[in-house]
């Protein structure tokens, strides 16, 4: 779901330019909906322009302006999709328009994106309030970059409902003077530890059509269950159960036609972050049994490397 500006070059007769969905988004609405009664997913579809605006509500601009956190999605130089984490005091991220975000920001230590955020880069915003639950979706392009600070246009905003978010402080952000940062390719034991215990993380993913203005972007979004939600296949694959929630299909419907996936794992007690990127495919359940209860999908993330970084001081594992 990005930007659905008109295309000078033509396109699918079939496609309602001023629908903010894409294919992929559409095709797995269609078939999570295909044998369900009261045609919900149709329902989102037609509601598309509705529920996905072109500029923020004042309401989101307020949030925004309002946390000491913000979780952004993008690309870096060599194409990978990361997810990661940005931290300032509150006012950190300014709305002076209903199209405008701007962020004067401190990349944390080992930041996979704190280099690859030029101007003309698509950019996921989440800005999520975790002691409220509260959480509103920004997508865009990044308009200005002047040293770590820059503007973004707005071109989709959009409400997520609060279902899944764990209450609870933002995680710790002081600068510590000692950390680690380790790079890795294969899952060392402390990172599956940590994403076996989780309840929250974010995920990354990106679409892009091929046409000049029309849906491109990347998405950012908030993932969350009671711990232990996530799993380890015997292949040492990430699976991740997608619960039912709005019908929008964002993620699954990037999934289902750009494989690049970014996740961010947070302890939200330490400190401690987990960068991942990989490749990720969508598993349905009428294809293949899943080892989830009541989920008719989930996720399946074949990790290509990653980062920890810890942040703790006088931890050195």
């Amino acid at each position: 779901m990005h930007s659905t500006e008109p295309d000078t070059m033509g396109s699918d007769s079939n496609e309602d330019l001023n629908n903010p969905w894409h294919r992929g988004e559409l095709a797995a609405r269609a078939r999570a909906t295909g044998n369900k009664s009261g045609n919900s997913g149709d329902k989102v579809t037609a509601m598309g322009a509705f529920l996905i605006r072109d500029h923020m509500p004042d309401q989101h601009r307020q949030l925004f302006e309002q946390l000491p956190m913000l979780i952004l999605g993008a690309e870096d130089a060599a194409g990978d999709l990361w997810a990661t984490a940005l931290f300032g005091k509150p006012g950190f991220i300014q709305s002076p328009t209903p199209t405008q975000l701007d962020v004067n920001y401190k990349p944390l230590p080992g930041d996979p994106l704190a280099n690859s955020l030029q101007t003309g880069s698509h950019i996921g915003l989440l800005g999520i309030q975790l002691i409220t639950r509260r959480r509103n979706r920004a997508n865009g392009v990044i308009t200005a970059k002047d040293g770590q600070s820059f503007s973004v246009n707005v071109s989709q905003s959009f409400g997520n409902c609060p279902k899944y978010i764990t209450t609870r402080p933002p995680p710790p952000a002081t600068e510590h003077e000692r950390f680690t940062c380790k790079a890795f390719s294969q899952w060392p034991e402390q990172v599956i530890d940590l994403i076996t215990r989780a309840d929250t993380f974010f995920i990354a993913s990106a679409f892009d059509d091929g046409q000049q203005s029309r849906n491109r972007g990347v998405d950012v979004s908030h993932r969350g269950g009671e711990p232990g939600f996530l799993k380890f296949d015997d292949q040492q694959r990430l699976l991740i159960p997608d619960y039912s929630g709005n019908n929008f299909f964002n993620t699954i419907g990037n999934l289902t036609l750009d494989q690049r996936v970014g996740l961010l794992f947070m302890n939200f007690d330490t400190g401690e972050t987990v960068y991942l990127i990989g490749s990720a495919e969508v598993v349905w359940g009428e294809d293949e049994a899943l080892p989830f209860e009541d989920v008719a999908r989930m996720i399946r993330v074949t990790m290509k490397k990653g980062l920890r970084v810890v942040s703790k001081p006088g931890d050195t594992t």
